[in-house]
This record gives C-alpha cells, sequence and structure tokens, in this order.
C-alpha cells in the first residue's frame, strides 16, 4: 500500500533501492543494528520512495536470526502523513476562523468613521466654490471609496454560495483561457485531467474566482516562460478538518517558479500577506474563505521550482 506495488513485483528488489536509503544513516545504521542486534525507532522519517513520491513514517529496525544463525533484519514502516496531514487542516481551518473574525472586527472599526468622513467631504464640497478647493475634496472622497473597496475585499465574499452541478474541468478551461488571455503565449499550462471524476456540487463562479486567484499567483511567479500545472484526482475516505468523506475532489494548481518565500509560507493565507512587492495579500486569503464555505480547504506545499497549492472539495450533495 506505501509503494502502491504488488508483493509479487517488489519481492527480491533492494529495500535501498525501494526506499532511497531509509533511516537518515542509510546502510551503515541498518548494518549497525543488525551487528549489535539492537533494535531501534526512529520517528517522522521522510522518505523518497522510487516514483520520486514523498512519504512520512515512523521507522522500527528489528534484527532477525533464523535457527541456522542467518542474519536478517524486519524493517516495520507505519505511514504517518495522514496524521500529520489531519493536524495541519485543523491548524489551517482555526487558523481561517480566527483570521475572518479578527478581519471583521477591524473592518467594523473602519467603516464606520470612513463613513461619516466621506460624508463630511461631501459636504463641505458642495458647500465650496473654489475649483481648486474642491479638488482637495474629492481626493478625500476617492481615498475614502478606495479604502472602503479594500476593506469589503477583506471581508470577503458576503454571500451564500449558489449550488448547482458542475464539471470541474469546465471551470479549469475557463481559469485556463482567463490566465491565457491575460499573460498572451507567455506560460504554458498543461492538463492533467482525470476524466473519470463526477460532476461537483458547487457554485461555478466562487470556484471560477477561487482557482483564478491560485492561478494568476502561479502565473505572476514563473514569469515570461514559466509551466503552470493544472491537475486533478480523486481520493476515497479521505479527512478533510475533522471530517471524514467518502469521496473527495483534489485540484492540483502546480508551477515551476522561485516558491513561496520561507518566512511567510505558514502565513499565505493571512489577509495582507504576499510574497510580492506589488501584491495586495488577498487573494489567496479569499480563496480559502470560498473554497471553505464549500466545506473544502486550500493547502500549499513549496520549494525552489516547485509550488502547489491543493484545492479539496468533497463530491456528493
Amino acid at each position: 500500500m506505501l509503494m502502491e506495488s504488488s508483493a509479487r513485483s517488489l519481492l527480491g528488489q533492494s529495500a535501498h533501492h525501494l526506499l532511497r536509503c531509509p533511516l537518515g544513516g542509510g546502510s551503515d545504521r541498518i548494518r549497525k543494528a543488525m551487528e549489535s542486534g539492537q533494535a531501534f525507532t526512529e520517528r517522522g522519517v521522510n522518505l523518497l520512495l522510487s516514483d520520486g513520491r514523498d512519504v512520512t513514517v515512523d521507522c522500527t529496525a528489528i534484527p532477525l536470526h533464523d535457527k541456522d544463525g542467518e542474519a536478517g533484519l524486519l524493517l516495520e514502516l507505519q505511514r504517518t502523513d495522514r496524521q500529520i496531514r489531519i493536524s495541519r487542516e485543523e491548524q489551517l481551518i482555526a487558523q481561517q476562523k480566527a483570521t475572518a473574525t479578527v478581519v471583521r472586527n477591524l473592518a467594523h472599526e473602519i467603516k464606520n468613521p470612513l463613513g461619516g468622513l466621506r460624508g463630511a467631504a461631501q459636504l463641505l464640497q458642495g458647500e465650496l466654490t473654489d475649483a481648486g478647493q474642491k479638488e482637495y475634496t474629492q481626493v478625500i472622497i476617492e481615498e475614502a471609496d478606495r479604502l472602503q473597496t479594500l476593506v469589503n475585499r477583506m471581508l470577503g465574499p458576503n454571500k451564500m454560495p449558489s449550488m448547482d452541478r458542475i464539471n470541474v474541468h469546465q471551470v479549469l478551461e475557463r481559469v485556463r483561457h482567463l490566465l491565457l488571455a491575460e499573460r498572451g503565449k507567455s506560460i504554458s499550462v498543461i492538463r492533467d485531467y482525470d476524466p473519470s471524476l463526477p460532476e461537483l456540487w458547487a457554485d461555478s463562479n466562487q470556484l471560477i474566482q477561487a482557482l483564478l486567484n491560485i492561478g494568476s499567483n502561479a502565473a505572476k511567479a514563473v514569469g515570461e516562460q514559466g509551466t503552470i500545472v493544472f491537475r486533478t484526482r480523486i481520493q476515497r475516505q479521505y479527512t478533510i478538518g475533522n471530517k471524514r468523506h467518502k469521496l473527495v475532489l483534489q485540484i492540483d494548481i502546480e508551477d515551476d517558479g522561485p516558491g513561496i518565500p520561507p518566512e511567510i509560507e505558514d502565513r499565505i493565507f493571512f489577509p495582507m500577506v504576499s510574497g510580492r512587492e506589488d501584491g495586495a495579500g488577498l487573494g489567496l486569503a479569499i480563496a480559502q474563505s470560498l473554497i471553505n464555505q464549500h466545506g473544502g480547504l486550500i493547502e500549499s506545499e513549496s520549494r525552489p521550482g516547485k509550488t502547489v497549492f491543493s484545492v479539496f472539495m468533497p463530491l456528493g450533495s
């Protein structure tokens, strides 16, 4: 199950080839365990499997000897990715709820005096006769409107999703066309779709907006000659937060850009956090909020040359 292969195909192969030097110490650590006869356990070991996948396991090595004195080793690998992922997802959901509460309270405190400021500027403008002075009040009104728009964007969507049966690949194609229209032919968007996916119960417009926010960030990250991959898969018996679902849709948006700066990686879904100097830092926060309204979650994984945002959404009404 760990290697997604049959026992027959694995029998006889080198453990070092299959696991790419497990236990961090590789051959030396295993040899010492066999020579000393002492078992040991290492937790949270990151393994690179032969097919290129990264997995996290708890690994126990137990030396064995048969009746003829031949030495062997029993290597027990307990995959812990699931527990780690569930814990991370619960933290993300709690983080999103806490952030939304702070933003709502902050927006309320800003909107009231902002409305009064704009109203006073309008009244003052009506009393003025000098065109030059009216320019100053107009600046106040325009800046008040700009701040009002920013506050509204921070608050995110203010209406519940209008749910319907949709084809997720049609949504992704719409996002793809929008990205290509915006960036021209400077980027390559590769499609890796699972054609067997059932229809999704979702708000098409909100899903387009969420995926477009992620895709736009990817397009800006890769620059003029980059590659973006749109990938769809299905997960079975999958947990989002603390709720287990029979079927879950996974949408990956992957780019080969420089990656998310390490100092903001843990805060990437917070409002006003951006890896670009010209970024408002609202796109990912809004996308997370939209997907949360569908009972889903967005996760990210990044390193230089490969950044993946994965959208998980329950399948079924």
